[in-house]
Formats: C-alpha cells, sequence, structure tokens
C-alpha cells in the first residue's frame, strides 16, 4: 500500500514537471543580464529521470543501505525513489533544500506518498545544515547547486566507509566535471559512468 502510494505521487510529480524545459528556459533568460541564481529555478523541477530514480532504488535495495544524504530536494521526485528503497531497508533520509518553497512543497508531496516520517528535510544553504553530521553516510545523492560539490563531499568525506556510494547527478555539466576530475586524481576512489554520462557513481576502491 506505501510503495503505491509512493508511485502514484510520483506519477504525478512527473506528469506536472512536463513543462519543466520551459521553466528552465525562463530561468536561464533571466541570467542573461547577471548570475544566474538558485531563484530563477523556483518553479522548476529539475529532477533525476525515472530510470536513475529507480536505479537508485535498485543500489540502496542490493547494499541494504540505511543512512542517506540528498543534497538538493526540489519539490521530491529524487526523494521519493530513496524512500522506496528505505522502506525495505529500514533506513532514514536526510534532505537538504536552499528554497523554502519547494522544501515546503515537497513535505507536502512527502505526507501525500505517505513516508513523511522517513525523511528529514533541512532548509537553508546545504554547508550550515550539514556541517555537524557526525553519522556514517551509505549513499549520497549530490544533485543541487553544482559548485558545492566538492565542499560537501570534503566536508561529509570522514562519515564514508568502505561501501560508501557517492551519486553524482548532471555529471556533464562542466562545474560537475571538473569536480569529478578532481576526485578521479583521488586514488582511494573510483568512478563509473551511467546513462550516457548524466550520471556518475563514485566508490572506493576494493
Amino acid at each position: 500500500m506505501q510503495k503505491e502510494k509512493i508511485t502514484n505521487t510520483l506519477n504525478e510529480l512527473f506528469n506536472d514537471s512536463k513543462y519543466d524545459r520551459i521553466k528552465i528556459a525562463k530561468g536561464v533568460a533571466k541570467s542573461i543580464f547577471r548570475p544566474i541564481k538558485p531563484t530563477d529555478f523556483e518553479e522548476a523541477y529539475l529532477s533525476i529521470s525515472k530510470e536513475q530514480g529507480e536505479h537508485l532504488v535498485q543500489i540502496i535495495k542490493e547494499n541494504n543501505f540505511k543512512n542517506i544524504i540528498e543534497f538538493g530536494t526540489s519539490f521530491g521526485i529524487s526523494t521519493l525513489f530513496l524512500a522506496q528503497g528505505i522502506l525495505d531497508t529500514n533506513g532514514h533520509i536526510i534532505s537538504t533544500e536552499l528554497l523554502e518553497s519547494k522544501a515546503k512543497k515537497a513535505i507536502e508531496n512527502f505526507k501525500k506518498a505517505g513516508v513523511n516520517n522517513l525523511i528529514e528535510v533541512r532548509i537553508g544553504d546545504a554547508i550550515e545544515t550539514l556541517k555537524n553530521h557526525k553519522e556514517p553516510v551509505d549513499l549520497l545523492l549530490l544533485d543541487g547547486w553544482k559548485y558545492l560539490y566538492l565542499p560537501l563531499f570534503q566536508m561529509l568525506e570522514p562519515n564514508f566507509h568502505c561501501n560508501t556510494i557517492i551519486y553524482v547527478d548532471n555529471a556533464d555539466m562542466t562545474e560537475v566535471k571538473a569536480f569529478l576530475n578532481t576526485i578521479a586524481k583521488d586514488d582511494k576512489y573510483q568512478l563509473q559512468t551511467k546513462f550516457n554520462n548524466k550520471a556518475v557513481l563514485i566508490s572506493r576502491k576494493k
């Protein structure tokens, strides 16, 4: 029943997000005369694909992951896939979102899907909302503001363990490529590309 509620909520959100390209184009247009800002995309989902979401569920189940951190809640599409995974592992999600308006809508979606009790949403700059995190990180999903990928990775790195996976979305974007190049120079890590280079999985070398 709970998984069905999640699926129904996801279907509604994906249906609503079909106009995202128009919303993104409007956001980009605002940045012609000034630097781009998160608020330019306040109405846009900017979400992962359904295939990516199903892959995340698979990763969580196969590895019995329980402690999930997500950078970039948006309206909660990716978070709901994460929740689908942790239903089987009795896990917990911390998701952080810069824009309060998006976070509030995401929380409504989590309530609708019946998983609000599994997700802690932190509103604000992720460097602040996650800075005192001391728990192990099984899965870190990086899907927020791109220039924060590296500082967030470095800040949370002491909480990684030998089986931790860092899932990097928008891996084909310039800023993210620079982040991945930095990580690739570290002998501890291996990188695996997915979905035609749209995503990259970072893990410890065994």
